[in-house]
């Protein structure tokens, strides 16, 4: 019965860090880095996972609105071959999102750190 008990906390463990830890192939920016990267939007696609309420309530210009729960099916609209840029609220759905852009094939993606939240014009 003890092994059961230490068996539960290494899978809990294991699934804590697994969602913690980035993600190999996904470049991570600051949001002071955004402000330049903005600037060199060529070949670069910028989009906003959250919810099209909170994106509509506070947004940076240029992002463009794809839900987290949307991303599967909409990726399509995405070209594999340009850069994507993922923010979210504080960084926590976007670094999901790379995840999924990952193993959806994507090569160039880059998540921002802090998210909306840490954004100062």
């Amino acid at each position: 019965m003890e092994y059961i008990n230490y068996i539960l906390i290494g899978i809990l463990v294991y699934l804590l860090l697994k969602r913690l830890i980035p993600t190999k192939g996904i470049r991570h920016i600051a949001t002071d880095q955004l402000k330049k990267e903005l600037k060199e939007t060529k070949n670069k696609q910028f989009i906003d996972v959250r919810s099209p309420g909170e994106f509509k309530g506070n947004h940076i210009r240029g992002f463009k609105n794809l839900p987290l729960h949307q991303l599967s099916q909409k990726a399509t609209t995405l070209d594999k071959d340009n850069e994507v840029v993922v923010i979210c609220q504080s960084g926590m759905r976007s670094q999901k999102a790379c995840s999924q852009l990952k193993k959806l094939g994507f090569k160039n993606i880059t998540n921002v750190k802090g998210g909306v939240s840490a954004w100062r014009p």
